[in-house]
């Protein structure tokens, strides 16, 4: 129910100004978001590159109902990636983008928008040498997402996808997926989402998360496991060796600000491992989810703003 709420909270107008308006929250916020500037986001790159680790990058922001909003973000990735190539960060870096961030709910021709918008992210991208993840949000807009990355795919055969093991139908586009060539990250799913669709109970989640995470290892495309669940970056690994698999032919991706002793231990390793980071103003809706991902997040949340009254 709290998980419920919190989601529920995250769609929040009225929630958002109360939290957004509190001067208490924004030191709290800097745990999981980087900052609110490119720069922000090029120093917490570096920091994490210098650790040994990978990173991709979120510029914030989705549900944009404005084509000239849509515009903006684009352009804020294009510069973005003009950056890390500037600073010699492309190899370690990549993008992360939300097709609605870029025009997808778009009332006129919000699919043909968000491609084209994705398109121009993609052609950046290639120019500085990496590589761009396309975000997957509510069930809504799965179908969407996937027919888009289909067709970047053309061109952009790097594209990377990303599962959620918490659809029922996940498995199947697991096996859709798991090709030569595909990038797939497979996390647990941070929307709320109804029993017709997606698995209510974390045990039937972990389970599906295992089921998924088989497909792709087993498969001949790249699996990306985002978790930080430490029984399956275990189950992973595991999953990996049985299949004959180095360890540059997949990898493991967490969150900035959530378990970061854990990702130097992984990268330690010498595992792969690539860090969530997000970075803008649009901090509201990301910051919510993280809380509602874990009840530990929220702790640590009421604690700091107790700690600062």
């Amino acid at each position: 129910m709290l998980r419920s709420t919190l989601l529920a909270a995250s769609r929040s107008r009225g929630v958002r100004r109360l939290v957004e308006a509190n001067p208490l929250t924004k030191p709290v916020v800097a745990r999981f978001v980087a900052g609110t500037t490119p720069e922000d986001a090029v120093r917490a790159t570096r920091a994490l590159r210098d650790q040994n680790m990978y990173v991709t990058l979120d510029h914030l922001g989705e549900d944009t109902l404005a084509a000239q909003q849509a515009a903006d973000t684009v352009r804020a990735y294009q510069q973005m990636l003009q950056v890390l190539s500037a600073e010699g960060l492309a190899d370690r870096a990549e993008v992360s983008v939300k097709l609605s961030a870029v025009g997808q709910f778009l009332p006129a021709d919000g699919e043909k928008i968000a491609l084209d918008n994705a398109r121009l992210i993609c052609e950046a991208a290639a120019a500085a040498g990496t590589t761009v993840t396309l975000d997957m949000e509510d069930h809504t807009t799965t179908d969407s997402t996937l027919g888009i990355l289909r067709d970047l795919r053309v061109d952009f055969p790097w594209v990377g996808a990303v599962l959620q093991a918490y659809l029922h139908r996940t498995e199947q586009d697991c096996r859709d997926l798991a090709g030569e060539g595909s990038r797939v990250r497979l996390c647990k799913g941070a929307y709320s989402e109804p029993a017709s669709v997606a698995y209510q109970d974390k045990a039937e989640v972990d389970r599906s998360y295992v089921r998924c995470l088989k497909i792709l290892m087993e498969g001949d495309g790249y699996p990306m496991v985002a978790s930080h669940d430490p029984r399956m970056v275990a189950i992973a690994a595991d999953l990996a060796a049985r299949s004959g698999r180095s360890a540059d032919s997949y990898e493991f991706q967490m969150l900035y600000g959530i378990r970061a002793e854990e990702q130097k231990r992984i990268a330690s390793e010498g595992n792969k491992l690539r860090v969530y980071v997000a970075y803008g103003d649009e901090w509201y809706g990301y910051f919510m989810r993280r809380l509602a991902e874990r009840p530990a997040n929220l702790v640590f949340f009421l604690r700091s703003l107790l700690s600062q009254n």
